[in-house]
């Protein structure tokens, strides 16, 4: 069995006043733990739907979704605690420093303060934040913004990670900075 499976997911949204789109229109996926598995596709291709279906945003029409054997769909509270998210646009408190940021995804996570504390600064490392920790974000360039995002995403040492378009304003250092993470994570077992 795949550590992620999805079979016959269908979405369909029903826009007022245009026509009826079907996102997902019955798709099969197999992603084996441990590795990293892309979709692509053009604009409208339903790439973001099937993202927001597995991470428990959205409920598709029909099909079904297990993670490690977990339904989805009637677990969701299950799913939650294993899997990150990093999604097109970064999502962080511009008012907060990037170490708070981290710090704060760490408590929410029940991490503690002095385990989140830690986790703060071990991906402020990572992520060659260390210089601007201590800056409010809302003064990060894009790319920074990114990384503390992707940080985020790791802070509770998910089984799984989802990334929509993780590499979007990004230079190509940190590009391929991140590459090598999502790489050195998969290879310790966490699903990309």
């Amino acid at each position: 069995m795949a550590f992620i499976e999805a079979l016959g997911l269908r979405k369909t949204y029903l826009p007022k006043g245009a026509p009826t789109v079907h996102a997902l229109d019955g798709l099969n996926l197999e992603v084996p733990q441990g590795t990293i598995k892309g979709l692509l596709g053009p604009n409208g291709a339903g790439k973001t739907t099937a993202v927001k279906s597995l991470t428990t945003l959205i409920r598709p029409d029909e099909g079904t979704m297990t993670i490690d054997g977990i339904d989805v769909m009637a677990h969701p509270e299950r799913i939650r605690p294993i899997i990150g998210v990093s999604g097109q646009y970064a999502a962080v408190d511009e008012n907060l420093t990037g170490f708070e940021n981290l710090e704060m995804v760490g408590r929410l996570y029940h991490l503690g303060a002095k385990a989140s504390r830690a986790r703060a600064t071990e991906l402020i490392e990572l992520f060659d934040l260390v210089e601007a920790q201590n800056r409010p974000v809302k003064g990060f360039s894009g790319g920074m913004r990114r990384r503390i995002d992707l940080a985020g995403a790791l802070v509770a040492r998910p089984r799984v990670l989802f990334l929509d378009e993780p590499t979007t304003g990004l230079d190509p250092r940190s590009r391929l900075a991140l590459w090598d993470v999502i790489r050195s994570l998969a290879d310790e077992g966490t699903t990309v």
